[in-house]
């Protein structure tokens, strides 16, 4: 919960467009993706992981990653794009929302094997990549990134639902 409430918190400061807004944004979501990672460990190692910390975990990851591009995208309203940055924001949003599902449903699919939809390599799993979300803000590129993942992350769900397509072929 505290994720989650740190995540939105993020979120709503990066909203602001301002350079406090960015700098406070990105601390606050350094913390949040630290206490992701540190909860899921937690429940492993302590033997208290459920179905449901499963599913409201997910949720929080789905819903704080996709505010973050709706975050930067209305803090980004006085840029060059103006109130289309804003739907650039929720394009990318969608796209991650669309990505996180497909996964979960490959993941699911796969769970006696133990293959994940998007596996990790050299010790870093592939949503590690959310660490790099407050660097890209404090160096002032989260326009720049914003616009890839406007198209990128569209993209990405749709080569995630291919990769459904071909499991549910079988091999």
């Amino acid at each position: 919960m505290l994720r989650l409430v740190i995540g939105l918190v993020a979120c709503s400061a990066l909203a602001i467009g301002s350079a406090a807004g960015n700098l406070w944004g990105g601390v606050l979501w350094l913390i949040s993706a630290f206490l992701d990672r540190a909860d899921g460990e937690l429940a492993r190692v302590s033997g208290t992981s459920s179905a449901w910390g499963h599913k409201f975990d997910y949720f929080c990851d789905v819903t704080v990653t996709a505010l973050f591009f709706i975050g930067i995208g209305i803090g980004a309203r006085d840029n060059v794009l103006g109130v289309w940055s804003i739907a650039t924001g929720i394009s990318a949003a969608m796209g991650v929302v669309a990505a996180e599902m497909l996964a979960e449903v490959i993941d699911q699919a796969q769970k006696d094997t133990g293959e994940k939809a998007y596996a990790g390599f050299a010790g870093f799993d592939f949503d590690d990549i959310l660490y790099l979300f407050a660097p890209i803000v404090w160096l002032d590129w989260h326009f720049l990134f914003l616009i890839g993942a406007s198209v990128g992350a569209p993209l990405f769900a749709l080569l995630t639902w291919y990769r459904l397509q071909k499991l549910k072929q079988g091999p």
